[in-house]
């Protein structure tokens, strides 16, 4: 299908039908695909459209994912904004597809046309995400959606895929899920922007607010490195609070802006001069908190504006993503039967000690065209 037979002047438009036979063509991975996501990422329309902020939220299971987005998206509305969900859903044994448990908790915004709601499935893929989730987000983001959520299907400590399509990311947590060793593990302690306790009715949630806090004045104080980190020394250089500290930062903000920064950081306890990000409580069911959680949402995009960081943050998202299309057609390569051949082989010389490892490792980079030994 051509760009020229696909309505993508509908798709720009926001049209939920030709949305959604946009992304299932982008979740099946149709070649078709292709010349339609060309004619909807030029230049011209990237200038109408493509200013969307892109939230992700992730977190544990059963920490209340689903009910905070449906909140939150209640909340978007409020504020007039035009609103696009990606549930990535855990895919049926049976189907492959996306169960869509998230969907049926957001039935409320069926019919309003100024929110799309959208399921895909992980199909296997580790680390939170769909792989069509990239091209999904663009495609939405094209389409003039305000804000897109991104929501993850909650797959535990190593959910960090987030990192590679959301500007903001909202870290989930719940009272109850384990000792204070469980929340201070590395892994998605480390990818937050704004850290959030929901179910704060429960016993344990202001245990887990210190704990979170305790975590990130560590990091902070230690000097790690962290999503936030560096966001935080280029607000404080371009406000001038770091004046001699390091360079002066490369970015010409100017001076009606240097005091425009809204992101609400907390300070450190045991080090009163360091920052640190919020740690917010919610109740999703009863919607207590949220209204601030949104607005620390928005503020901390309107930081990413301001600094550039959203354009960086982006630019490295791509190159990730076009590392990871380039690795995945290189397994395609190794699907072929003559791969398959030469894999066995070289399998069957290594168990029988005709050739090392690394000797078979280069063979079969030269088969592929690779640079050899540059394992």
């Amino acid at each position: 299908m051509s760009s020229t037979a696909f309505p993508v002047d509908k798709i720009r438009s926001g049209d939920a039908r030709y949305i959604a036979k946009l992304i299932s063509m982008v979740e099946n991975e149709l070649p078709e695909r292709i010349g339609v996501l060309q004619a909807l990422h030029n230049k011209a329309v990237l200038n109408h459209a493509g200013k969307a902020h892109v939230i992700g939220i992730t977190g544990p299971p059963g920490s209340g994912k689903s009910t905070l987005t449906d909140k939150i998206v209640l909340e978007l509305r409020r504020l007039g904004k035009k609103v696009a969900v990606l549930a990535v859903d855990p895919s049926s044994p049976f189907s492959g597809g996306a169960i869509l448990g998230d969907r049926i908790r957001m039935q409320r915004h069926a019919t309003d046309e100024n929110v799309y709601i959208r399921s895909l499935a992980t199909r296997g893929h580790l680390g939170g995400l769909s792989l069509a989730v990239a091209e999904s987000v663009r495609v939405l983001d094209a389409a003039g959606f305000d804000t897109i959520i991104v929501e993850t299907v909650g797959v535990g400590q190593s959910e960090v895929d987030i990192v590679r399509c959301a500007d903001t990311i909202l870290l989930v947590s719940v009272p109850g899920l384990g000792d204070d060793i469980q929340t201070i593990k590395a892994g998605v302690m480390e990818i937050g922007d704004i850290f959030v306790v929901n179910k704060a009715d429960k016993d344990g949630a202001q245990r887990v607010v210190k704990e979170i806090r305790a975590m990130l004045e560590t990091a902070v104080a230690n000097g790690s490195k962290t999503r936030f980190s560096e966001l935080f020394q280029t607000r404080a250089d371009l406000k001038g609070a770091a004046a001699g500290t390091r360079a002066a930062a490369p970015l010409a903000v100017p001076p009606m802006d240097q005091g425009a920064f809204h992101h609400i950081t907390s300070q450190a306890g045991a080090h009163p001069k360091l920052e640190i990000p919020p740690v917010l409580t919610t109740i999703a069911e009863t919607g207590d908190g949220i209204r601030e959680l949104v607005a620390e949402t928005q503020n901390h995009g309107s930081d990413l504006e301001i600094t550039g960081f959203k354009l960086q943050r982006r630019k490295e998202n791509i190159a990730w993503e076009l590392k990871d299309a380039l690795s995945r057609q290189m397994f395609k390569g190794l699907e072929t039967s003559e791969a398959a051949d030469l894999l066995s082989t070289l399998a069957k010389s290594v168990t029988e000690a005709e050739i090392d490892f690394y000797d078979a490792l280069d063979r079969l980079a030269k088969a592929m065209k690779l640079e050899t030994r540059s394992f």
